[in-house]
């Protein structure tokens, strides 16, 4: 199909659906390139909505990067929402990117952005509304190489069929290698598989088609092996030793989007340790951008885009080592201007006085977020959260006194070893955080508390450890939709359904992607969103396959078992976090490592790369090392 007659087609098509602006390109600050005088052109897909994809950092900074290429161009794509994808099939209208109107298919690289799991039947739709084979074996030379990066591919083997290869870790450096292969294979005759070879032979770059899996009779994986020589057994994610510059230009989105700010990635990494956290884990190591340079980032995105509110980013933005700094800075450089400035992550035990009295000069008094995890001293000592009650009442009583009404209370329920009674600490925790409020500002406190289920995530200290039973997890909710009542309190949570479905995908194996696909002819999609969500779909698909969703969700790993992810180098040592897993059961805590270095692994594994990648050194901090037992 041409360019006009696709046009004319959308013109038709438009008027009909929701948010006409979602699928229209043309936004402030858009990049629009000449397609005939560039010799590679990409496509970034995000799985989910125009209105979450655009709020995706993660896909701005590669557009970004792409773009600035003279030889290259980088546009945009999102999953088409159901009144959108029912016009489009009915009109014969393929998958198309927003800036040029092409269809995906002419598109050179098709770059999916994965975060998490419940989107793996969009990125399948996306496909087959792009008349893409949706399996990479299906593909030939005429059909655009399709690649996945983002916190989900850690474990890529459930989703190993449908992609061509998959960027393990920090993308900046990787996303040009992969063009580049891309763009010189594109210019030549060599088959395929030529090409898919070259790619495994980049760093973090696991080309699933070249690996062979096999099983033991209990079910269990025996091996994840090469099948040929010119790949290596393990691949070791990509990270960057300086974080490059923010993305230099920022779109304006037509429609309102999730997160309508200038968001600037502050810091990237963790040193906490909390046992139950993916990101906190596959980040390693912290890295933070100077205050000078966030602040003129800031007030170039600023003047570019009208926006009101920076949203200064990372896993824990307290924890960033300049923040008194950085905050004094944005409220001088913009004063006047009305600038609110946002802190998403604060870690209890970083948070200051001081810190509070210069945000609350440019900041929006609506709310407050903090993530106390859990709520009894055991279960804090099990998860390696290390925050005392009263340290957190503390905190909410210093937040109410400066004018914020509202303290959003993150937790989660289903930790190992927890009971009843520490779930009832929630509710009480809540309470008492209320009444801090109330006794600062009366009537107008109130207490959100956000409650969601653990999930034993890859490459974690509970990656061994079962999920919750969905009967627990339900007499848990139950307990604290009793609890959390009346005026000033609110709970929400996450159905029991979709978090095992969660659990399902992100620990599955190679075998799990024909689950996928059956799930997905049964018409599973955006099964993030609750009104589109099936569980029953998913239930038919492990039953047509003769999967049992018990073996890879409430079964207890062994700790010599080969794990579907092991082949997936994150830096860190499995010897490591099977210690820490070890001290989890002791109710050991192991402080933050930005005082004491554990010898997680990161350290040497960051140095080999530098080897390889010669660019700024970095090292852990100058602390006594402590090696980890097996």
């Amino acid at each position: 199909m041409n360019r006009s007659e696709l046009e004319r087609k959308l013109n038709r098509v438009l008027p009909t659906v929701q948010k006409p602006g979602r699928y229209t390109g043309g936004e402030f600050n858009q990049v629009l390139k000449d397609w005939d005088a560039t010799r590679l052109h990409a496509v970034l897909a995000f799985p989910d909505i125009y209105d979450l994809g655009m709020s995706n950092l993660g896909i701005t900074i590669l557009l970004d990067i792409l773009n600035r290429q003279d030889d290259m161009l980088a546009e945009r794509v999102f999953a088409p929402w159901s009144d959108m994808e029912t016009a489009m099939r009915a009109n014969d209208i393929p998958l198309y990117a927003l800036e040029s109107k092409r269809p995906l298919a002419e598109f050179d690289l098709l770059g999916f952005s994965l975060p998490y799991e419940t989107i793996y039947t969009n990125a399948l739709n996306m496909l087959d509304l792009a008349r893409i084979p949706l399996r990479s074996v299906d593909r030939g030379n005429a059909d655009p190489v399709v690649v996945a990066g983002g916190h989900a591919t850690f474990n890529p083997e459930p989703m190993a069929p449908f992609f061509d290869a998959f960027v393990i870790g920090e993308g900046e450096d990787a996303i040009l290698e992969v063009a580049e292969a891309v763009r010189d294979w594109k210019g030549s005759s060599r088959p395929r598989e030529e090409l898919l070879i070259e790619l495994a032979g980049i760093p973090g770059i696991y080309v699933p088609a070249l690996y062979a899996a096999a099983y033991n009779t209990d079910g269990t994986l025996a091996t994840l092996q090469p099948t040929t020589p010119q790949v290596p057994e393990r691949i070791l994610k990509r990270i960057v030793g300086t974080l490059p510059p923010p993305p230099q230009q920022l779109l304006v989105p037509f429609v309102d989007v999730t997160h309508n700010r200038v968001p600037i990635e502050i810091m990237r990494g963790c040193t906490r340790g909390c046992r139950f956290c993916h990101a906190g884990m596959i980040n390693r190591p912290v890295r933070e951008r100077p205050v000078e340079e966030i602040l003129t980032s800031i007030e170039r995105l600023l003047d570019q885009t009208g926006y009101e509110e920076v949203g200064l980013l990372s896993l824990s933005s307290s924890d960033y080592s300049h923040i008194l700094e950085l905050v004094k800075g944005v409220n001088e450089r913009f004063a006047g201007r009305h600038v609110n400035i946002s802190l998403p992550s604060l870690r209890i035990e970083s948070f200051s006085v001081e810190l509070m009295d210069l945000l609350k000069q440019n900041s929006n008094r609506g709310g407050f977020t903090l993530a106390p995890e859990a709520a009894t001293e055991r279960m804090r000592a099990i998860i390696n959260k290390p925050v005392s009650t009263e340290q957190l009442l503390e905190t909410a009583r210093e937040i109410y006194s400066r004018g914020w009404h509202t303290i959003k209370l993150y937790f989660m329920i289903g930790h190992p070893d927890e009971t009843l009674e520490d779930v009832q600490a929630i509710a009480d925790l809540c309470k008492a955080v209320l009444r801090e409020g109330q006794e600062q500002i009366g009537k107008r406190a109130s207490v959100l508390a956000g409650v969601g289920t653990f999930i034993p995530k890859p490459h974690t200290p509970f990656q061994w450890v079962p999920a919750d039973m969905p009967e627990m997890i339900t007499a848990k909710q139950d307990l604290l939709r009793r609890e959390l009542r009346g005026k000033g309190l609110k709970f929400n949570w996450t159905s029991p359904d979709e978090t095992m479905l969660e659990a399902l995908l992100s620990r599955g194996d190679r075998r799990l992607s024909e689950v996928i696909f059956r799930a997905w002819e049964r018409g599973a999609k955006f099964d993030a969103w609750r009104e589109h969500f099936s569980a029953e779909n998913w239930l038919a698909a492990c039953e047509e396959v003769g999967l049992d969703p018990e073996f890879y969700v409430h079964r207890e790993r062994g700790e010599e078992e080969r794990l579907p992810w092991d082949h997936i180098d994150i830096g860190v040592r499995k010897k490591f976090l099977l210690e820490d897993y070890r001290m989890s059961k002791a109710g050991e805590i192991r402080p933050d490592c930005r005082s004491h270095c554990y010898a997680c692994g990161i350290l040497p594994k960051f140095n080999q790369l530098r080897r390889e990648n010669p660019g700024p050194a970095w090292s852990c901090p100058d602390v006594p090392q402590k090696r980890a037992t097996p």
